[in-house]
């Protein structure tokens, strides 16, 4: 591993599970009760944006009171002290890698803490409610607000930029997700054929599993600093 320069990581749920942040999707197909499809698509936000847009006041909030765990400060850690390329690509809508220090980052799904005028197309910090329908700070279209989210049949953001790095990479890493939602699912076979090698830190082997050269399995906030501690060990 002493000759890796480039690394990609890609985070999922599992990275923020252990900060008390519920995985999406659990075994029934529900999030926190709903079903995906009623609260996660645009369908749902056109027929009821109130269910969806109560639904997302009330994860911003519980956000704002969860903390970065072992696994995100480890990752701050290796992006403050690694000297090569870095780039950590998170399928979480959460604030924690930022909160633990990480600078490197691509939130592909969008951003809890973020809102998005579908007039402007302006995107803006926001830590309040959007039920109330508050005006657009950039250019006051009433009710023109939604979370800043990317649901299911939109594009995640920054595409051209991940795939980029993935084409240079030397090291891809894939943390706690469960490899069953692309584009993410793919990434491994797109740093493998770029040559690069492949590790999967998880709970328990992904959907994906036999695409990486290696795996890990237990909790990210054990696997993460141990891998982490290692690669800043061998520099």
């Amino acid at each position: 591993m002493r000759d890796i320069q480039n690394i990609v990581i890609l985070t999922g749920a599992g990275v923020s599970a252990e900060s008390g942040i519920d995985t999406f999707r659990d075994a029934g197909g529900l999030w926190e009760q709903h079903r995906v499809e009623d609260v996660a698509t645009p369908e749902a936000f056109a027929r009821d944006p109130d269910l969806v847009l109560r639904f997302y006041d009330m994860r911003r909030e519980a956000i704002q009171t969860k903390e970065p765990n072992a696994a995100h400060r480890a990752l701050a850690k290796l992006d403050a002290e690694w000297s090569g390329g870095l780039l950590i690509v998170t399928q979480n809508v959460d604030d924690l890698h930022e909160r633990a220090g990480a600078k490197r980052l691509i939130h592909m799904h969008g951003e809890h803490l973020n809102a998005w005028c579908t007039v402007c197309d302006m995107r803006m910090p926001w830590i309040g409610p959007l039920l109330d329908r508050p005006a657009c700070p950039g250019c006051g279209a009433p009710g023109s607000l939604r979370p800043d989210i990317v649901w299911f049949g939109e594009m995640p953001y920054r595409m051209d930029e991940i795939y980029d790095a993935l084409g240079s990479a030397d090291l891809f890493v894939s943390i706690g997700t469960s490899g069953a939602v692309y584009p993410a699912a793919g990434f491994v076979r797109e740093a493998r054929a770029a040559g690069a090698r492949t590790i999967e830190l998880n709970m328990e082997p992904s959907q994906g599993s036999y695409w990486f050269d290696e795996a890990r399995h237990g909790p990210a906030t054990r696997l993460v600093p141990a891998w982490v501690d290692a690669m800043l060990d061998q520099a």
